[in-house]
């Protein structure tokens, strides 16, 4: 080892407030200051610079939680200093500040500026502190927060304020979470134990990651520990997981430190293929040590030409106690508020803080020299850490061959067939574009067979005679959540994920997170750039009547129009040629998730091609009649509804009647907008008119429950006497299709019979009797197999 520079090395040895350096912390940063890459100078210099900025934004954060400002002097708050009531996730932030600021002296000591994301989102005091600090704050927060009293202070007092302006928003750049006025955030956070599954498909090659995570999220759902299988060198950046270990949820001990702590968390990871390093989660040079240590690991495996799967990947293990560095550290109070009484009103509370603070503290001048020392960013000609590649991602717009139109002549077709040649053949015109299919394990029996044969299913060792390979792009696994997040992940490349519809359900908080992530982007102004992602939900509701309720469930679809429809898109086509128009303006998209529900038995073509991408353009299309010349209005929303519509038309037209059938391929463009970026994507009152004449009355057939639906698409009811809506009622079984239609009341009869009432016609003229017997529930079922004349 080279001699240690006195002073700079002496300067870090001593620590800072309540931060030391363990003798093997100091081993650790010998050998990196015998690396010839740095300058042992430069080198400790920069770690001392890092303790006492992560001291002054620990002493910031614990402000945050219960100060309505900040005294840059260090003398004593008062009690009319303290919030009346305090709020803050104080533990998990105070433990995410030497993480953060690790992760910055990592990039200025190797002049590289990684991409972070932070599964714990409820620690945002830490990142906003840090931020504050260093200046790199989001444009809306500029001029408001800042290292001096006064923007410090403002920091502390907007925390948790609640205030909200005129127009019902947030009247603060600053959350609970991490939100998109956290400069550089790339996810809330809110719903733990998505991070955890999607950091193996955030890097593009060449780029560097660095995922914090949390011992509690470890809980959540599976796939947390399948990163050695998923991570490849030849299509994969550098990730870096880094586990903040405090041993505590809200009310007891995580589940890690109950099975044996650190030792039984080697042991599991080791066991999933993980190369596990245990550091000292106090102490930001830890951090740094193992970020830089656990990239050499992964690049000295990525550049063997003798690399075998599964990838050791290193595992950052970084031991602390919950709320490290104020009282209540290690208790379930340090969760929120760790003190044991509101400083406000509490004396003993009031001494504690300021004690505590008084340890933290670092004078501005100090600040100012180690934030100097981190700004290297100009001099090395490296973006800020707010504008790290996974935060800027804005690939090219991708190639979209023209579809394989069907003509109306032609056979019957599966649209699920027709979206997987298509998607083949964008695959084929865009290899810059990194491609993920979430795959719950069906991608066949979806009928997505040419793609699985040309991306094939990921695994480490390939069995012979089966569409697997070590470079397959096909995430597969039987858990819903996690081949999800690899395509939501994927925000540089093209992606697509392949569920069946009931069980699509079980990605909905992960799908949602990035659907309100990326909203409240729109709404501050900063435009997500990634290509939209659709989620193909197939083998639905309605086709899979063979098996029980548990596959007959429309919910995933329903709970997504509940979102904002700009950016959560629901969409229904009725063939092979709207499946298609429907995922090529998916993919024109920017910064959208969208429920496509696809039938997968075939269905007539209804649509020519140029049909077929108006129909998705404008979001309805009338498939038969003129509802100008007509007397009464079906509106059909899924390809088995529009199939019964027409039916129960051609058995009114045959009678007499004049009826029209309109499809709906995206009721969200139907609703009443809730605010102006909904109503930019939303029919206004003239075209709602010419598609659904407001004189009409008529009867919604939909896929999902008719409630929601109802209620959604208000502008089009005339109330409940022109305008009934008749759907999936929770009614199933081991059924066929006519069975479930049936027992659902959404067969052909069943809609003569509903728009009969509707149009005041009398029912006798319309059904014969062993029909209407049929539908009032005192006749044969099988007596509707065909509607005849």
């Amino acid at each position: 080892m080279t001699d240690r520079p006195s002073s700079a090395f002496e300067t870090w040895r001593r620590g800072h407030g309540p931060i030391v350096h363990s003798d093997q912390t100091v081993e650790r940063i010998g050998r990196l200051a015998s690396d010839r890459r740095f300058d042992p100078e430069k080198l400790y210099g920069l770690l001392a610079a890092a303790d006492r900025l992560a001291c002054a934004a620990m002493w910031t954060v614990v402000h945050m939680t219960y100060a309505r400002r900040v005294d840059l002097s260090g003398a004593p708050l008062a009690r009319e200093d303290f919030k009346h009531s305090p709020e803050g996730h104080t533990g998990g932030s105070l433990n995410m500040v030497p993480a953060f600021v690790g992760y910055l002296a990592a990039n200025a000591l190797s002049a590289k500026t990684r991409s972070w994301v932070m599964g714990q989102g409820h620690c945002v005091a830490a990142v906003e502190a840090v931020n504050a600090l260093t200046g790199d704050v989001s444009p809306a927060q500029k001029g408001r927060y800042d290292r001096t009293e006064r923007g410090l202070s403002q920091l502390a007092a907007d925390f948790y304020s609640y205030a909200i302006d005129a127009e019902g928003r947030p009247a603060v750049p600053i959350g609970s979470h991490a939100g998109p006025n956290t400069a550089g955030a790339i996810s809330e956070g809110g719903y733990l134990g998505f991070a955890e599954v999607q950091y193996a498909h955030m890097a593009l090659p060449g780029e560097s990651l660095v995922a914090f995570l949390s011992d509690g999220a470890f809980e959540e759902q599976r796939g947390s520990d399948w990163t050695p299988r998923w991570w490849r060198a030849e299509d994969c950046g550098l990730a870096i997981p880094v586990m903040i270990l405090n041993g505590r949820r809200i009310e007891e001990r995580a589940q890690i430190a109950q099975q044996g702590g650190t030792g039984w968390l080697e042991t599991h990871l080791r066991l999933n293929g993980f190369d596990p390093i245990v550091i000292d989660g106090r102490d930001p040079a830890a951090f740094v040590w193992a970020i830089l240590t656990g990239e050499g690991r992964l690049e000295q495996f990525r550049d063997s030409p003798d690399r075998r799967y599964p990838a050791p990947v290193p595992y950052a293990i970084a031991e602390t106690v919950k709320g490290f560095g104020f009282p209540g550290a290690g208790t379930n109070a340090a969760h929120n508020l760790p003190l044991g009484g509101n400083p406000s009103r509490d004396e003993a509370a009031r001494h504690a803080f300021n004690e505590a603070a008084r340890a933290l503290y670092v004078s501005p001048q100090d600040i100012e020299r180690s934030v100097a020392a981190l700004a290297t960013h100009q001099a090395q000609g490296r973006p800020r850490e707010s504008g790290h590649p996974l935060a800027v991602r804005h690939p090219a717009a991708p190639s979209l061959p023209e579809p394989r139109w069907a003509t109306l002549d032609a056979p019957a077709d599966c649209a699920m067939h027709a979206l997987d040649r298509w998607f083949v053949r964008v695959v084929d015109a865009n290899p810059q574009l990194r491609p993920r299919v979430g795959n719950p394990d069906e991608l066949s029996s979806n009928h997505m067979g040419a793609t699985l044969e040309r991306l094939r299913h990921r695994v480490n060792i390939a069995e012979p005679g089966i569409a697997e390979a070590k470079d397959g792009a096909v995430i597969t696994a039987l858990n819903e959540e996690a081949v999800a997040g690899a395509a939501v992940a994927n925000k540089g490349g093209i992606n697509l994920i392949v569920s069946y519809e009931a069980f699509a359900m079980k990605m909905l908080g992960g799908l949602r997170q990035e659907i309100i992530f990326a909203r409240r982007q729109r709404e501050v102004g900063h435009k997500p750039g990634w290509i939209s992602v659709p989620v193909v939900v197939t083998s639905h509701t309605w086709e899979n009547s063979k098996n029980e309720q548990s596959h007959q469930d429309p919910t995933i679809g329903e709970a997504l129009l509940g979102e904002m429809s700009d950016t959560a898109r629901v969409l229904f086509p009725v063939d092979a040629n709207s499946a298609m128009a429907s995922l090529q303006s998916v993919y024109k998209g920017r910064g959208q998730v969208a429920c496509i529900i696809v039938s997968k038995r075939d269905m007539p073509n209804l649509l020519d091609g140029a049909a077929a991408q108006r129909f998705v353009a404008t979001g309805a299309a009338h498939v038969e009649g003129d509802p100008a010349a007509a007397d009464f209005q079906f509106v059909a929303i899924g390809a088995y509804q529009l199939e019964e519509a027409l039916k129960a038309a051609e058995r009114l037209k045959a009678r007499g009647r004049r009826v029209a059938v309109t499809a709906v391929c995206e009721p969200g463009r139907f609703r009443i907008p809730r605010d102006p970026l909904e109503a930019a994507f939303t029919a206004t009152d003239e075209e709602l008119a010419k598609l659904f004449p407001p004189h009409l009355p008529r009867l919604i057939v939909t896929h999902t429950r008719p409630e929601p639906m109802i209620g959604l698409l208000r502008r089009l009811d005339g109330g409940p006497l022109r305008t009934d809506a008749r759907g999936y009622v929770s009614r199933g079984g081991t059924l066929d299709v006519a069975g479930l239609l049936f027992a659902n009341r959404c067969s052909w009869a069943h809609l003569v019979d509903g728009a009969a009432t509707l149009a005041g016609w009398p029912r006798d003229g319309l059904l014969t009797p062993a029909e209407r017997a049929a539908i009032d529930g005192n006749g044969n079922p099988a007596d509707l197999k065909t509607p005849g004349k």
